[in-house]
C-alpha cells in the first residue's frame, strides 16, 4: 500500500516527524509492507454493485495487526469503571455493568495509532475522544490515524468514510486546546489496471 495523503492535525507531522521520526518511519514501513491486493475478497451483495470484489476491512486490520506486531507495537486497553451516581432516582440498574474497556490500536513510544477502514463516526471518535482520553491517561502524547484515500473506500463496502472527507471536517471544526497532536494518513491499495493505462 502507499501513502497517498498527509494531513497535519494541530501540528501532528511536525511534531511526529521531530520527536517521533523512528515510530513515523516504521508507521510508514508497515503501510508499505501491507499488499491489499490478497484482501479482496468480499463479494458484494448491495444493490448498487452486486458481485463486486471489495476490500475486506477485517482482514486488512488483520494485515496492519501483522505488521505492527512484528515491529513492536501493541494494543493498549484499559478497563472502564462506569460512575453510577448520575442515575436518577427512578432508575436502579440491575447489575452493574462488568468488562467494559477502551483500547487503542497500536502503541509504541508513547505514539498511538488507528487504522480505520469503517464508518465516518468512527474516525471522528478516535482522533476528536479516544486519542485525548488516551493522552489523559498518560498512555501517547501523539497519535497517527491511517484511513482510506476516496478511491480506495470505493472499492469497499457503502458507508465507508474516507480521508478527504474527514480533512474537511476536521479543517472546518478547528482545534481544541484538548486535541493532541495528530498525523492524518490516507492510504491506498494496488491500483486499478485501468487507471494504469491511463496514465
Amino acid at each position: 500500500m502507499i501513502v497517498a495523503g498527509v494531513y497535519s492535525f494541530n501540528r501532528g507531522r511536525e511534531v511526529i516527524e521531530a520527536g517521533y521520526p523512528s515510530e513515523l518511519r516504521e508507521t510508514l514501513k508497515v503501510i508499505q509492507s501491507v499488499d491489499s491486493a490478497p484482501h479482496r475478497t468480499k463479494l458484494s451483495k448491495e444493490i448498487t454493485m452486486p458481485g463486486r470484489a471489495l476490500y475486506d476491512p477485517k482482514s486488512l486490520n488483520q494485515a496492519f495487526r501483522t505488521e505492527f506486531a512484528l515491529n513492536g507495537w501493541s494494543r493498549k486497553r484499559v478497563r472502564c469503571e462506569y460512575p453510577t451516581e448520575y442515575y436518577t432516582d427512578a432508575y436502579q440498574p440491575a447489575r452493574q455493568t462488568a468488562g467494559a474497556f477502551r483500547e487503542i490500536d497500536f502503541v509504541k513510544n508513547r505514539v498511538g495509532v488507528e487504522v480505520q477502514f469503517g464508518k465516518y463516526a468512527f474516525m471522528v471518535y478516535n482522533v476528536c475522544a479516544k486519542m485525548t482520553i488516551f493522552h489523559n491517561l498518560d498512555v501517547i502524547d501523539v497519535g497517527i490515524e491511517i484511513v482510506p484515500i476516496k478511491d480506495f473506500a470505493n472499492d469497499m463496502s457503502t458507508g465507508v468514510s474516507y480521508f478527504e472527507q474527514f480533512v474537511w471536517d476536521l479543517s472546518q471544526r478547528g482545534v481544541s486546546n484538548i486535541d493532541i497532536p495528530v498525523l492524518i494518513l490516507g492510504v491506498m491499495g494496488d491500483i486499478p489496471a485501468a487507471k494504469v493505462l491511463t496514465e
